[in-house]
């Protein structure tokens, strides 16, 4: 089996996790060129599912993943956090500790801490996490579960607190109803 240190002895060198653009080939003073770093692909992804890769079954770990090519099947990833890339086409149930989207996905996503939808994702399917942080731009289609349980007895107590806000509201729309009659107009009920 292929291990990551087996790779390193043999002096295979590492992914780097961010790609430079240069600066644009009008510009060939090389003072004035700046290296501009993109958004990191995965800071801590310790396995890749390239563009041009596809792959159908089961994926399990407990390591980070990323990916950018093509996922068909069921993804669990335990104890770390999946990224699919802006390429990354995904048709399959995801469940990891964090979960990010800047691409395709379609399936249930269940993120145990996080998930996140960058604007470049498409997002068919269940959500549930205990944050979501949606960015302007992002597709999202489907059912959405964030925020932690709650427990038994906050329940009872937010049930009395919702009966006696409704109670309340009903109180309001009497005043409203009776306020907004024209003057001199008399009603049935007083």
């Amino acid at each position: 089996m292929w291990k990551k240190e087996d790779a390193k002895a043999q002096g295979v060198s590492e992914i780097p996790t961010t790609s430079a653009v240069a600066a644009p080939a009008g510009n060939s003073n090389a003072a004035n060129s700046t290296t501009v770093a993109s958004a990191p692909i995965s800071s801590r992804a310790a396995a890749c599912i390239s563009q041009g890769i596809k792959i159908k079954g089961e994926v399990t770990g407990k390591e980070d993943l990323f990916v950018d090519g093509v996922l068909e099947g069921k993804l669990e990833m335990s104890g770390g956090s999946v990224t699919v890339g802006p390429n990354g086409k995904v048709k399959a149930d995801i469940h990891a500790r964090e979960i990010i989207v800047r691409g395709d996905v379609q399936g249930k996503l269940i993120g145990r801490d996080r998930v996140q939808l960058w604007n470049t994702s498409h997002v068919i399917g269940e959500v549930q996490t205990d944050r979501l942080a949606i960015e302007d731009g992002a597709v999202l289609r489907g059912k959405v579960e964030a925020g932690k349980p709650v427990s038994k007895g906050s329940e009872t107590a937010n049930s009395a607190t919702a009966i006696k806000a409704g109670s309340m509201a009903a109180g309001t729309a009497q005043r409203v109803r009776l306020l907004g009659r024209p003057r001199g107009c008399q009603s049935a009920d007083g």
